[in-house]
Order: structure tokens, then C-alpha cells, then sequence
């Protein structure tokens, strides 16, 4: 499968301006995760400010990972004969059924931020590109942490391939240097809550760590609150991955050494457009299905040069 691999920079700049001369009309619906996460919440309203400066009216439903509660989503388009879904898949494999009943009834479908394990069923999959994110991140821990030391990993929900797409990365990286040794990994679904629970039992069983390296901002922010409860923050090395507000305020703070910015803004407005595309002209307007969006690493360092004139936007 042909890969597109685009800068954050490169495809802001790429982007046409919204028009507000739009002509077209219809549903689009969009369907994401959990939008009580900031990346989730800004993926749905940034899809559908686009789809309505385009001329269609738009909606925003939360699966929250429950392939039922997707599948009846997209029952709910089907039904309001959406001219495109776009939708964030709860489950690699278990999202295949609900695409297919979508694709079925006529409708397009425009996948982002996580995949499906099946090419040919919806016209685009618009993800970050994980591997060189987890790769960016994984290379900025270890400048902090040096090339020994002990920490723990923080790992996603297990039904997002995102979720071992990043630990991958981060070991790529890690098993480069024999005197990093990781302690424990411990599974946290992206929660906050959850990665504030599971630090804190790893931290009871290896209080002497050095760092924690984490699959989201979420859990990583939860690690941090796990810490500062014990009174062993000071000196940590911790990873987020997302770019969260909140994140990036623990990164001003000293609290979280970096984040890695999924440039979800970007492909969720690219993903209506492509959408747009297609049902005006019935084609595709990127022939590859699958499109990666390059990560950025944002640390102390970059946030003297860039600033974020909204959430996950990051500007010079």
C-alpha cells in the first residue's frame, strides 16, 4: 500500500482557505472516539467547522470505544442518508463490520486518526504517522534520561493499532542502549485516571525509576499526578505523545519533558475536504488510501519559537 508521508508544516501550508462560497449540501457525519479527551473533542469539532464552511450540515457522535455503540452511529447515518462518514474506528478489527454496512448503503467513508485492518473498503485512512512519532519521542527521552537508567511504559488501548505501533517505536529506539532497562509496561487505554492508577502500582514496585515513557498525553499527565502524590517528580523523565493543551502546559511547567504534536487538526479538516471531493466529482482527490501525517516534537526548546494559536495548531 503507497504511503503519503507529509510534514506538519508542509501540509499547513498546502491547504486551500475554507471557502465560504460553498454549493454543497447534505450530511456528513462524524463519528469519533471520546471527545472528553482533548484530541478527541478538537479531531470532531474541526471536522465539523469544515464540513459546515463547506455547506453541509454536520453532527458528532462518541462510539467511546464500543463497537456496538459505533456500529448504531452508523446505522443513525445510514438512516439520515449521510453523504460521507468520517470516523475515528473503535476497533482495528472489530470497526470492519460497521465500515462495511456504511460502504453498503452508498456511503463514503473517511477513516482518521486510527485504522482498520482492511485496505479497499473506505476511500482514505488519514492517520499521524506513528512509528516516526514514537521514534521522535523515544530519541528526545533518551537525550534526557542518558543512556542508563531504569523507567516504565505507559501503553494504550490494545484494539488501536497506534497503541504497539508506538511501543514498537519507542523500542526500536530504547533497546539501542543495553543500560536502559524498563521495569514494568502496564496498560492504561489512553485514560488519564487509569495512568495515574497504574504509575502508582509500578511505583510502589519500582520506586528507585528514572523515567516513564507514555503512549498519550492522557496517561502521562496521570503519571505525572502519581508522582507528585508520592513526592518523586522532581528529576523524572516523562514522555507524552498527543500535544495537548494540558500537556503542553506540563511542558512549560518542567513537569513533562516533551510531547509529540499529532497534527490532528490537520487531518480531520483534510479528511472533510477529501470527502467534499469526492462527493462532487466522484473522485478521489488522493489516490493512495492510506496518508501519513509526520509528527512534531514539542519541548521547552520549541515553545520559545512556536506558539499554538488554538488546540494541537501549533504556528510560529
Amino acid at each position: 500500500m503507497n504511503v503519503i508521508k507529509r510534514t506538519l508544516f508542509a501540509t499547513i501550508a498546502a491547504l486551500p482557505l475554507m471557502s465560504t462560497a460553498a454549493m454543497a449540501d447534505g450530511l456528513i457525519s462524524i463519528i469519533v472516539n471520546d471527545p472528553s479527551n482533548p484530541y478527541w473533542f478538537t479531531e470532531g469539532e474541526v471536522a465539523k467547522a469544515t464540513a459546515e464552511e463547506l455547506g453541509y450540515d454536520a453532527n458528532v457522535g462518541a462510539h467511546k470505544g464500543d463497537t456496538n455503540t459505533e456500529s448504531n452511529l452508523i446505522d443513525t447515518a445510514i438512516t439520515n442518508q449521510a453523504k460521507a462518514i468520517i470516523l475515528d474506528p473503535a476497533n482495528a478489527d472489530g470497526s470492519i463490520g460497521a465500515v462495511k454496512k456504511a460502504v453498503a448503503a452508498g456511503i463514503p467513508v473517511f477513516i482518521v486518526n486510527a485504522e482498520i485492518n482492511q485496505t479497499g473498503l473506505a476511500k482514505a485512512q488519514l492517520v499521524s504517522n506513528n512509528a516516526q512519532g514514537a521514534a521522535l519521542g523515544a530519541m528526545a527521552w533518551v537525550d534526557a534520561m542518558g543512556d542508563s537508567g531504569s523507567y516504565v511504559e505507559l501503553f494504550g488501548a490494545p484494539s488501536d493499532n497506534n497503541a504497539q505501533t508506538r511501543s514498537n517505536g519507542f523500542e526500536t529506539v530504547l533497546t539501542q542502549y543495553p543500560d536502559l532497562e524498563k521495569k514494568a509496561q502496564e496498560v492504561a487505554n489512553w485514560d488519564r485516571t487509569q495512568g495515574y492508577s497504574k504509575m502508582q502500582s509500578m511505583l510502589q514496585a519500582n520506586p528507585d525509576i528514572s523515567g516513564v515513557i507514555s503512549g498519550n498525553d492522557e496517561m502521562a499527565l496521570g503519571a505525572i499526578a502519581a508522582l507528585k502524590e508520592a513526592g518523586k517528580l522532581e528529576g523524572k523523565v516523562i514522555g507524552g505523545f498527543d500535544g495537548s493543551p494540558d500537556a503542553v502546559e506540563a511542558v512549560k511547567a518542567g513537569e513533562l519533558t516533551y510531547t509529540v504534536l499529532q497534527p490532528v487538526a490537520i487531518f480531520a479538516e483534510e479528511a472533510v475536504r477529501q470527502a467534499d471531493h469526492f462527493i462532487t466529482t466522484g473522485e478521489l482527490k488522493v489516490a493512495e488510501e492510506k496518508q501519513l501525517f509526520d509528527c512534531i516534537l514539542v519541548d521547552a526548546s520549541i515553545l520559545d519559537v512556536y506558539s499554538f494559536s488554538g488546540p494541537f495548531q501549533l504556528d510560529r
